[in-house]
């Protein structure tokens, strides 16, 4: 099992979101940047681990977690000519953008704040940290359990 921490703006997509979904499974759709496709397509695996990463909000952080229940297929929005994530470069015998399926594990009493996440040594070197516009990153299995045990710390 590998450990991911997917990035999503909550006014698009939050974790309420998720939490408000039938069985709390969707589809994480819509990324546009190549390396985290590549992610999605070639890395990303069925029962992999996700943190829910909130950015471009009030509270950033990790807001839960995720489970993937279906492994990277390619992205429908990319030939549906009335999505802002239309690609008309992109053709269905060979697709240029992918996503997965997640179902939410665990919604976190609190965001776990990026200042906290920094401060700590065992998650001050998230991948989201160094490579800022990558939405799909790998964790280590120490990250998510020091992000486990930051769950359970009040931070407010």
């Amino acid at each position: 099992m590998n450990y991911w921490i997917f990035k999503s703006e909550p006014d698009e997509f939050g974790i309420d979101h998720l939490a408000g979904q039938k069985k709390q499974i969707a589809r994480w759709d819509g990324i546009r940047n190549y390396q985290a496709r590549n992610n999605l397509r070639d890395l990303v695996k069925k029962s992999d681990s996700v943190l829910f990463y909130h950015s471009s909000c009030k509270h950033i952080g990790i807001a839960g977690t995720m489970e993937v229940v279906k492994a990277g297929y390619p992205d429908p929005f990319q030939f549906d000519t009335d999505s802002k994530y239309y690609d008309a470069k992109s053709k269905p015998d060979a697709p240029r953008w992918f996503c997965v399926d997640v179902r939410l594990m665990e919604k976190f009493p609190e965001v776990i704040p990026t200042s906290v996440l920094k401060a700590d040594p065992a998650t001050a070197e998230l991948s989201i940290f160094r490579h800022g516009r990558l939405s799909i990153a790998p964790v280590s299995a120490a990250q998510w359990k020091a992000v486990q045990r930051l769950a359970k710390v009040k931070h407010g």
